[in-house]
């Protein structure tokens, strides 16, 4: 990955802040920030939507041990519910970025986007694929996200949970009409919401 934005912030605390499980029908939303260690540099990150389930396991475990600092953090359904996916996305990142240690003197965040907060940042359209340490917290979100809908695939069994990771796929769409709504579906999402209504 060819690196565009970290070079000019040599020497500082720079994160990377990225965030997974906008389109999903259910469960959290889930955000990640990642301080690289420029002495111990991971080859192959990239968006992690491009990536082999494998593959983003394999990264993530040398994140977690070769990163200065990380975290990861999540709204919740019924938060998403309240204040719309955009905003709880927003929220998420806020999280991620709160409780990193070191904190950040830097912020990069995938998107075009901001949370409000109080730290220097700017966003960056596609730098989950542009910026090694947006390409990490994509990573170690993802791979957050995707374990937590395997679990929620024993407790709900039936929809799918760990085939599709909660998005709208045809499978997913006929278990909602056949089984209903669960309590990890969003409900403010137009294909529950449709199913609700015609309960």
């Amino acid at each position: 990955m060819k690196d565009l934005f970290e070079s000019s912030y040599k020497g500082s605390a720079l994160a990377g802040v990225d965030e997974v499980g906008r389109g999903p029908l259910a469960g959290d939303v889930v955000a990640a920030a990642v301080i690289l260690d420029p002495q111990q540099p991971i080859e192959g990150l990239r968006d992690s939507k491009k990536l082999t389930a494998a593959r983003r396991e394999e990264l993530a475990q040398l994140i977690r041990s070769r990163a200065l600092g990380w975290s990861i953090a999540s709204a919740s359904v019924a938060e998403i519910d309240e204040m719309n996916i955009l905003q709880a996305s927003l929220l998420a990142m806020h999280r991620a970025v709160q409780t990193l240690q070191p904190q950040p003197e830097y912020i990069l965040v995938d998107g075009n986007r901001l949370p409000r907060w109080h730290y220097a940042s700017e966003a960056v359209v596609g730098g989950d694929d542009r910026v090694p340490a947006i390409a990490a917290a994509s990573i170690l979100a993802k791979v957050h996200r995707d374990n937590a809908l395997i679990a929620l695939d024993r407790v709900y069994p039936g929809y799918g949970f760990a085939a599709h990771k909660g998005y709208p796929t045809v499978m997913h769409l006929q278990a909602l009409k056949t089984l209903g709504v669960t309590p990890v579906h969003r409900r403010s999402f137009a294909p529950v919401k449709k199913i609700l209504a015609a309960c």
